[in-house]
């Protein structure tokens, strides 16, 4: 979010917390991207502030609810408010719990044990999602777009477009069973609380095979997670990092260090296998 609006969503989540009930105290921004994730010190709840018509807080809502409700290992909205978008000054405004850290770090067992948890409750929850491959398609536009991405070389271009068509054709010959995913269980996603890891943020949530979400984890997790298809795991790594690539020279990307990744991620994956997995290339020099 751009600093800009920063004071004014601060002030919608503060005046939405306070109409429900909550005392506010202070803010303490927790996260900043295309959204915000505020804590509001003096009732322990986290805020997500979004500017309309860029969020899927009406999605995320109700998958929370559905989540809650089978015993899903996910954060949960805030019992002490109606469940629901709230609209405050152009921003669509959310309440969840806070949950207090409780391990820098999830074991690589235990984080494989929730997301195989949470896959079987997101097999429970009945909600309109897109497919995986419909990010690939935006994806796609970046890189086909010159406005979208004019710092992509031409010979760059041509490789990242190829490599996306091919993986999803290569995807989708392979594919059995589908379910709603996650889209991101990524590290960042994932909070180790004292009643045990929890995943957050259903914005990019998606129906695909298990090994998209996988794609996403370190190699670790993956050695714990049951009945993976190896090949399939295979190419869905090598589909994020192109996805991911192709997002990294979008012209309105803010990603600390975008070109940088952008340019390495290419390069990766002309190097060819084995395929570093997110949370490897973000430890990178």
């Amino acid at each position: 979010m751009e600093t800009a609006q920063i004071a004014r969503a601060v002030a919608a989540a503060e005046w939405v917390a306070g109409s429900a009930g909550l005392d506010v105290g202070d803010a303490v921004v927790l996260h900043n991207s295309n959204k915000l994730a505020l804590r509001l010190t003096a009732s322990d709840v986290m805020a997500r502030v979004a500017p309309l018509g860029q969020e899927v807080a009406e999605l995320e809502v109700e998958i929370a609810q559905q989540l809650a409700a089978v015993g899903a290992p996910a954060a949960a909205l805030d019992p002490r408010v109606e469940p629901r978008v709230y609209v405050r000054d152009g921003f669509a405004v959310t309440l969840w719990t806070y949950y207090e850290p409780a391990a820098p770090q999830v074991a690589a067992a235990d984080y494989a044990k929730s997301l195989e948890r949470l896959h079987a409750g997101m097999r429970e929850v009945e909600v309109q999602a897109p497919r995986f491959t419909d990010r690939v398609t935006e994806a796609e536009e970046i890189v086909a777009d010159r406005e979208r991405s004019p710092e992509l070389g031409d010979a760059d271009r041509a490789f990242l477009g190829d490599r996306l068509r091919d993986l999803r054709n290569a995807i989708e010959e392979q594919l059995g069973d589908e379910q709603l995913l996650h889209g991101e269980p990524h590290p960042g996603n994932l909070l180790g609380t004292k009643t045990g890891p929890r995943f957050i943020d259903w914005e990019t949530c998606c129906r695909g095979p298990v090994e998209f979400d996988l794609a996403h984890v370190p190699a670790a997790v993956c050695e714990h997670y049951p009945g993976i298809d190896r090949g399939l795991l295979d190419d869905c790594r090598q589909l994020v990092l192109a996805m991911v690539a192709a997002w990294r020279w979008d012209i309105g990307d803010e990603f600390p260090d975008g070109r940088y990744f952008g340019e390495e991620l290419i390069r990766l994956l002309r190097a060819g296998s084995p395929w570093p997995t997110l949370d490897e290339i973000a430890k990178s020099p």
